[in-house]
């Protein structure tokens, strides 16, 4: 098992995608975040969204299945919709059998970080991220254990900041019109910053780790007992933010917005947006659920605040 680091999880994933010699196109669940596919996309490799299921939230495996069987594929990459940690290993196992070629990419990026490799997991590559909104949020970072079948060798890509802010206004315009996403390649991926060792990044993350799941316990614990039960997604999905389903999603963003706080909504199926094809499941689940904070951005007295605000508009 190979450790590997980089500035960003994204250069890990071009760095894994660029190296292969297969370039068959990649299976990716619908509700993935806009910037993997974008590295797909620059780095030339072709994908096909999957729909999710409706059960798990994840990407729905039967679908994956029958694609698999085809053979007309070179690989998945599995998400964990709102940072659930559950993994299909005997899914990912089946799934060699059939096509021992095929390289699996268990993106644990909204996870909680480990810092060993799962020995039960059947993936190739277990991906981990620190950046942005991230369960561990260092604003850098992203590593991955890979087995020793996996071929990596770092690319060294010129970058340019203001070239990733005009990426994410891109994509954001496209999902929010909606309309399709026309990628346009430029210098946004950073690839050369330094990262720190090994051993002093484990401690960042370490150290990160207890006070930020503490603080996420705490204001999941108001948004649990404060708001209605039957809006609340289960459990095992709300360490990353707090899960809720709404009718009237809208509504409820706009009186949060009118009071000076903020709620989020993700991940919008790309279905239709940076490919052909619909999904339906990933399309309904994106039109229901609001992300309510729970990081260290975030007081225990703006999340009561939130309570109030749907106590006042909803109840």
């Amino acid at each position: 098992m190979k450790i590997v680091q980089a500035p960003r999880a994204s250069a890990i994933l071009y760095d894994l995608i660029a190296a292969q010699r297969d370039k068959r196109p990649w299976l990716l669940p619908a509700n993935i975040c806009p910037i993997v596919p974008i590295t797909f996309l620059k780095a030339g490799v072709p994908f096909r969204f999957v729909d999710i299921s409706d059960n798990t939230l994840h990407v729905d495996l039967d679908q994956v299945a029958d694609h698999v069987k085809t053979r007309k594929f070179g690989g998945l990459l599995y998400a964990h919709t709102y940072g659930e940690a559950s993994t299909p290993n005997e899914f990912f196992s089946t799934f060699k059998n059939i096509a021992p070629e095929l390289l699996i990419i268990d993106d644990r990026c909204l996870c909680v970080p480990d810092l060993a490799a799962d020995v039960r997991n059947t993936s190739d590559v277990q991906l981990y991220s620190t950046g942005y909104a991230k369960v561990v949020e260092l604003n850098f970072g992203g590593y991955a254990f890979l087995n020793d079948r996996v071929d990596y060798q770092p690319v060294h890509l010129p970058f340019n900041p203001r070239h990733h802010e005009m990426i994410e206004r891109s994509y954001k315009d496209a999902i929010n019109k909606p309309e399709k996403f026309i990628y346009e390649d430029n210098d946004w991926l950073e690839t050369e910053a330094d990262v720190p060792s090994w051993m002093d990044y484990q401690q960042k993350i370490e150290t990160n780790l207890g006070p930020s799941l503490k603080h996420r316990e705490l204001l999941n614990n108001i948004y649990a007992q404060r708001l209605p039960e039957e809006i609340q997604l289960p459990h095992r999905y709300q360490t990353w933010r707090f899960n809720i389903r709404l009718k009237n999603k809208q509504a409820f963003l706009d009186a949060i917005s009118l009071s000076g706080l903020f709620a989020s909504s993700h991940y919008a199926s790309l279905a239709g947006i940076m490919d052909d094809g619909q999904a339906p499941h990933a399309e309904n689940l994106a039109s229901h659920v609001i992300n309510l904070f729970n990081d260290k951005h975030f007081t225990a007295s703006q999340a009561e605040r939130i309570c109030e605000i749907f106590s006042e508009n909803f109840s």
